[in-house]
């Protein structure tokens, strides 16, 4: 059987830090950003950790593969 390929839009949207935690950016972000207040604006540049721990187990397995 041959090797299981990366999921590549997994890839480009989800990486895994050191300690195996899932990384993502936030919406929202993209467009219509003239009423969004700078608060709300600057808070979507950080990324974020998923949650979930069914999310997280399928992201790996897609990223991972």
């Amino acid at each position: 059987m041959p090797k299981m390929k990366s999921h590549s839009g997994a890839k480009k949207r989800f990486s895994v830090t050191g300690t195996g935690k899932v990384r993502r950016l936030k919406a929202y972000k993209s467009h219509i950003l003239t009423k969004k207040d700078a608060k709300r604006k600057r808070g979507l540049r950080r990324p974020t950790i998923v949650e979930t721990n069914g999310e997280v187990k399928r992201i790996k397995r897609l990223i991972l593969a």
